[in-house]
């Protein structure tokens, strides 16, 4: 039922949103020149890589420094910001779950050296289909602005976003079905108009599938995550390795 929503849904959005996205990829075109599309390497399903399509938002070779990013980052572009903040770079995933790589709603796809870095309890999140939206998406939205001013952004989301992102990404894992599936993509939906409303609606969902006190907290966004171990580990991280 999933994989058919899926299809669909990506099939329609993809002929709806042609328009907007070919005036974006002829604006990514003319400010340097290079291609408007960033295909970016990803870790799917049971570990198995896919390229990823995003609309271009950085200067070219942007990823051999880093893969996150803070909204100050001088690699994103003028029409980045703009693609940034239009969330464009996910529309264009839409290729990716028409193709089977990437359902609407499931874990986000990570980079391979970050999911090398995972544990035990973490692993269990690459045995599914990753997708655009999910519980932390919705939660998280504002990731670029938590990571602003960080020296080094993908320490900071390995402390404070990874462990809270990736409870709620296995929660989603362990119990979510279709009814939560359909629930998510209009939570996505109305975060662009509402994002408390949103919030609250992912509160309850979590709350449903029995999250912890600490992880609901998080999910209200109040303030800004705690530092905390990610799933599975006992430490808060260090350091990381890019290789």
């Amino acid at each position: 039922m999933r994989r058919l929503i899926d299809i669909l849904a990506s099939f329609i959005g993809l002929l709806v949103l042609a328009p907007v996205l070919a005036v974006f990829c002829l604006l990514v075109w003319l400010q340097d020149f290079h291609g408007p599309f960033y295909i970016a390497p990803r870790v799917g399903r049971d570990g198995r890589s896919f390229r990823m399509v995003k609309l271009r938002s950085m200067v070219i070779g942007a990823d051999k420094v880093g893969s996150s990013s803070g909204n100050d980052d001088r690699r994103i572009t003028w029409i980045g910001r703009l693609i940034r903040k239009c969330k464009l770079d996910e529309f264009t995933q839409l290729w990716n779950v028409l193709r089977g790589d990437m359902s609407l709603v499931g874990p986000r796809p990570q980079v391979s050296w970050a999911v090398k870095e995972y544990t035990l309890v973490e692993q269990r999140l690459v045995t599914v289909r990753p997708g655009i939206t999910d519980p932390a998406s919705i939660v998280f939205a504002d990731e670029g602005d938590i990571l602003t001013g960080a020296v080094d952004a993908d320490l900071l989301y390995s402390q404070i976003i990874r462990p809270w992102k990736n409870r709620m990404a296995l929660l989603y894992v362990e119990h979510g079905g279709v009814g939560s599936y359909l629930w998510l993509i209009i939570a996505t939906f109305i975060s662009a108009v509402s994002r408390r409303t949103a919030l609250d609606m992912v509160h309850h969902q979590l709350k449903r599938w029995g999250a912890d006190k600490t992880v609901l907290e998080v999910a209200r966004r109040h303030g800004p995550p705690p530092a905390a171990p990610p799933p599975g580990a006992v430490d808060v991280i260090g350091s990381i390795n890019r290789t």
